[in-house]
C-alpha cells in the first residue's frame, strides 16, 4: 500500500514499513521519527547509520545484538527510542522489521 511520508508516495507495508529501502531518505526518516514523536538528535542518526550498514551486510537485528555492538547501550537505546525501541528505530530506518520484533 502506499503511504504519503515527506510529502512523496512511499510503498509500506500494513504496520509502516517500508517496502523498498531505496526510497528512503533522511527526510523520509524524519518524518516517521516526527510521527512517532521522536525529534531526531545526531545521536539517534548515528544508531540509524548502524543499523543502515547492519541492513546492508544483511545481519539479523536483535535486542542482545544492539547491546553487544558498543554502538550504544540498552538504556540508551530504549530512552531514544521509547515504545520498542528496535522496532521504532528499524522502522524510522526505513528497515524491515526485525524477525526478533513481534
Amino acid at each position: 500500500m502506499k503511504k504519503l511520508i515527506a510529502q512523496r508516495e512511499i510503498d509500506v507495508n500494513e504496520e509502516g514499513y517500508l517496502l523498498d529501502f531505496n526510497q528512503w531518505d533522511k527526510e523520509i526518516g524524519k518524518s516517521l521519527a516526527d510521527e512517532n514523536s521522536i525529534s531526531l538528535t545526531d545521536r539517534h542518526w548515528e544508531v540509524i547509520d548502524f543499523l543502515h550498514e547492519k541492513y546492508r551486510k544483511e545481519e539479523p537485528l536483535s535486542i542482545r545484538g544492539i547491546k553487544k555492538s558498543g554502538v550504544i547501550d540498552i538504556k540508551e537505546f530504549y530512552s531514544l527510542f521509547p515504545g520498542g525501541p528496535l522496532k521504532v528505530s528499524t522502522l524510522i530506518a526505513g528497515i524491515p522489521k526485525p524477525k526478533s520484533c513481534i
